[in-house]
């Protein structure tokens, strides 16, 4: 069975820098979308960046407006492995952030339904 399991998340203030790991099992990692998605309390959740497989050895990378310039997705395949480094934190980035996995690597990478996996979150609280 898939699993994804988040870790990294943490209580900090504005200002300061997280990363947040993902580790991905029993799946052929390398071909996978992965991306990084966030549940703020009675929000909706919302995509925060993605790094898609476009062909062998070349990914596509998005971010949501809201993070673009902050926070920087990357991946070590050899690892299994998928990170969120997050710059410049702010208090609206605090939410239960979800790493995922979608093994078709479809073009909606920004819509959370396109995902086959889904971790279990590991919480990020900014204070101001």
């Amino acid at each position: 069975q898939v699993q994804l399991v988040e870790s990294g998340g943490g209580l900090v203030q504005a200002g300061d820098s997280l990363r947040l790991s993902c580790a991905a099992s029993r799946l052929t990692f390398i071909t996978y979308t992965m991306g990084w998605f966030r549940q703020a309390p009675g929000k909706e959740r919302e995509f925060v960046a993605a790094q898609r497989w476009v062909s062998t050895g070349t990914y596509y990378a998005d971010y949501a407006d809201s993070v673009k310039g902050r926070f920087t997705i990357s991946r070590d395949n050899s690892k299994r492995m998928v990170y969120l480094q997050m710059t410049s934190l702010k208090p609206e980035d605090t939410a239960v952030y979800y790493c995922a996995a979608d093994r078709r690597s479809s073009q909606n990478h920004r819509d959370a339904a396109s995902y086959d996996y889904r971790g279990q979150g590991t919480q990020v609280t900014v204070s101001s």
